[in-house]
């Protein structure tokens, strides 16, 4: 029997690009090599940023200034396989810039009239509701931490990142995330039962991801 086409035995389907190419492409200015991107790891971006801040409108609008801002960094020399990582650490600093801003906007939209969800929506904006006050009383919790510690458990215990990709995202030596998480397991261990943190850490493993 005569050897086949090794590309036809596997199908007509294309190979996905790697995030290596992607990247490449997207230095050179291809938006369309960038939006593939935006296509494959705006949902776990987007439900970092929601774990950070407990509200999924602000973790939509914190998602698109985390890819504005990668758009605008786009000459930065990446690893292939490390540009989740990389858009971890812009995530972090753009809801690092975030909270020291809300309080300048705090007052404008309180003035701002709320949209009332209609009637077909309303199971979804009763959910989304449960999952924020879910996330809130965790990071009521998480907040008593200093902003290193809570950075390194947020991406390591519920984004399950690797050391070193922590490291990489957070710009800082792989000793230094190891060191940061087991402290900041250690005051979480050492808070009053009454803050629940084994049923926090838990109930955020389990946080919606949409």
């Amino acid at each position: 029997m005569p050897a086949g086409n090794p590309e036809a035995s596997c199908g007509d389907k294309k190979a996905e690009p790697s995030d290596a190419s992607l990247w490449a492409r997207s230095r050179a200015g291809n938006t369309e090599a960038f939006g593939l991107l935006f296509q494959r790891h705006a949902k776990i971006i987007y439900n970092y940023c929601f774990r950070r801040v407990g509200d999924w409108v602000a973790a939509e609008d914190l998602l698109s200034i985390v890819f504005l801002e990668a758009w605008r960094r786009r000459d930065a020399e990446l690893e292939g396989d490390k540009v989740v990582p990389w858009l971890y650490g812009i995530a972090t600093n753009v809801i690092r810039n975030q909270r020291r801003s809300e309080r300048r906007f705090a007052a404008a939209l309180r003035r701002v009239p709320p949209a009332q969800p209609e009637a077909d929506f309303a199971d979804i904006a009763h959910a989304r509701a449960d999952d924020e006050l879910e996330m809130r009383r965790a990071l009521s919790l998480l907040r008593q931490l200093p902003q290193h510690e809570q950075d390194v458990f947020v991406l390591c215990a519920w984004m399950e990142l690797s050391y070193e990709d922590a490291a990489l995202a957070l710009g800082v030596p792989v000793g230094t995330v190891r060191s940061r998480l087991s402290r900041g397991r250690r005051r979480l261990r050492e808070l009053k039962p009454a803050s629940g943190h084994d049923q926090a850490e838990s109930t955020t493993e389990e946080a919606p991801r949409r």
